[in-house]
């Protein structure tokens, strides 16, 4: 499960849109917005993208993506 409320504040923090991070990992806004909402999943792909542009730590990137708790 993604955290979502950490997924929000770094993005936030960025100052990039949705718009922008969706268009950089090649999906749609609504799409990224799914994921992000765990409607949907993101794939290893996203995830590494997500990092890099959001310049994540590994231990955030963890934080974020493969939290075991559930919202």
């Amino acid at each position: 499960m993604v955290d979502t409320a950490r997924l929000r504040k770094k993005v936030e923090e960025s100052g990039m849109t949705y718009k922008h991070i969706a268009s950089v990992i090649g999906i749609t806004v609504q799409a990224l917005r799914l994921k992000i909402n765990n409607q949907n999943e993101f794939v290893a792909s996203e995830i590494v993208k997500i990092s890099e542009i959001l310049k994540l730590s590994r231990s955030e990137r963890d934080a974020i993506f493969f939290n075991k708790r559930r919202e």
